[in-house]
């Protein structure tokens, strides 16, 4: 039996999200920005001022490569790296001054493009979409606390 992978939840959230990616990617070119850098940027306006450990961990990327992901966004001055006040060795990162005009274009172009991908969504059935993905997100993030999980056997037998 074939599944109708055009129906498939896992495959669907993974389509949309890789065209969301690809078409922000194309809108926000003209602001001279790489994906990696929107998506650092994107976290800060968030958080500003988390810890470059913590950056990371919420991006799931490993520190070294962060650490020089920053190290050329620093050299551009879209963000500056303090020390923290009370662990010498944690570094905050900041957004700069000369960002904010990029970061605003960034929030604009996201904003349209979130309302073009739900055209013809009433505002109920878009409030309604963002609540369903919002107990998903809930419901993977309590599966991911719990640590891993069994496999199951595809035929639904259980192996002894």
């Amino acid at each position: 039996m074939r599944e109708n992978l055009e129906r498939n939840f896992g495959f669907l959230v993974n389509d949309v999200a890789r065209l969301l990616r690809t078409t922000f990617d194309r809108r926000v070119r003209a602001l001279d920005l790489t994906r990696s850098q929107w998506w650092v940027l994107n976290h800060l306006f968030r958080q500003d001022g988390v810890t470059q450990s913590d950056l990371a961990e919420i991006l799931d990327i490993e520190k070294a490569t962060l650490g020089r992901l920053l190290d050329r966004m620093e050299a551009k001055n879209l963000v500056r790296r303090q020390t923290d006040q009370h662990d010498r060795r944690a570094k905050r990162i900041y957004l700069t001054a000369e960002v904010e005009p990029s970061v605003q274009a960034m929030r604009t172009i996201a904003a349209e493009m979130r309302r073009d991908a739900l055209s013809g969504l009433s505002r109920q059935d878009r409030e309604q979409f963002v609540d369903l993905l919002i107990t998903v997100k809930e419901n993977l993030v309590r599966l991911n606390e719990n640590g891993p999980s069994k496999p199951t056997n595809p035929k639904g037998s259980t192996s002894r």
